[in-house]
């Protein structure tokens, strides 16, 4: 189901994108430049690979190991490196917005690179949507939002969004960078709560939106200790988001890092619940980062509609 295009979209993320770089990857480990910051971090699909430019690894300025994802540390502490680091992330034209970089306990930084090119789609689908009804701006629902990546891109098009995630910390974070992205005024509703309660009481409330974008995690946690299984419960999720856009979005995305989740399985989750009358299959691919000597790092799924 994916067009040339879609095979080799992902791959842009390393190439014309100043303020990010994947410089290397291998022995479980990545290697990636986000703007004057050089960071050695642990990487699972790499595990296989061999480091192909060891001398390059000695310029990282931070490092982060640890035994489980929850007990790590960074070397330097963060605070001697990460206060106001911050890139920008370009979305064609005169479009884009500042992330800043938020070192974890986890390891994360707060910035996916390889959500660029679903950033610019998103961007793309929802400036065409404002332009066509500009007194009526598209309202879009993105689920997981986590730092807001997808959000901003939404937003920075002219779409008013209603941004969930259940963490109250990666919430403030989303509105810090909105804040550096000079959005801190766009019509972007900031939510705590569990996904799926939140989606059921909207169904309930008669809402109704033009767009769902969702990155959802193979287990997590609500604030009041909801318990989230992808196999589980993405299902009963897309079936409530259906509802949500009337089965009739203007564009639907979701992206997936979950072990035994691929294009075609995402895909198939999407068809089969929101998009499978529509006339037309999402498109789906993998999420892909490369080195500056075309090497590449698989970094995900991802399933969408209109292709």
């Amino acid at each position: 189901m994916n067009s040339a295009s879609d095979n080799t979209a992902g791959d842009r993320a390393g190439s014309d994108w100043p303020d990010y770089e994947l410089v290397d990857f291998g022995a479980g480990r990545r290697l990636e430049r986000f703007g004057e910051w050089l960071l050695d971090r642990p990487c699972p699909a790499a595990i296989d690979g061999a480091k192909q430019t060891p001398a390059a690894w000695r310029d990282a300025i931070a490092r982060y190991d640890g035994a489980r994802a929850t007990d790590g540390d960074w070397t330097p502490k963060p605070k001697k490196w990460a206060n106001d680091a911050a890139i920008s992330v370009p979305l064609g034209g005169d479009r884009e917005f500042t992330l800043g970089l938020t070192p974890t306990p986890a390891g994360q930084i707060g910035v996916f690179p390889e959500q660029l090119v679903n950033w610019r789609w998103i961007a793309e689908r929802t400036a065409r949507l404002a332009a066509l009804r500009p007194s009526d701006p598209p309202r879009v629902l993105n689920l997981f939002a986590y730092t807001g990546g997808s959000t901003l891109a939404a937003a920075v098009a002219g779409a008013a969004v209603t941004h969930v995630d259940a963490s109250k910390p990666s919430v403030e974070l989303a509105k810090q960078n909105a804040e550096r992205s000079g959005l801190a005024d766009a019509p972007v509703r900031w939510i705590v709560e569990d996904v799926l309660r939140y989606c059921q009481r909207e169904v309930k409330r008669g809402s109704r939106y033009d767009a769902v974008i969702l990155d959802p995690p193979t287990y997590g946690h609500g604030p009041k200790g909801e318990a989230w299984r992808l196999g589980r419960d993405l299902p009963v999720l897309l079936e409530l988001c259906a509802t949500l856009v009337d089965r009739a979005p203007q564009f639907f995305l979701a992206t997936c890092h979950t072990p035994g989740v691929g294009p075609a399985e995402l895909s198939a989750y999407l068809s089969d619940a929101v998009v499978g009358h529509c006339g037309q299959p999402p498109a789906s691919g993998r999420l892909w980062l490369a080195t500056p000597t075309g090497r590449r790092l698989e970094s995900g799924v991802w399933a969408r509609w209109p292709r």
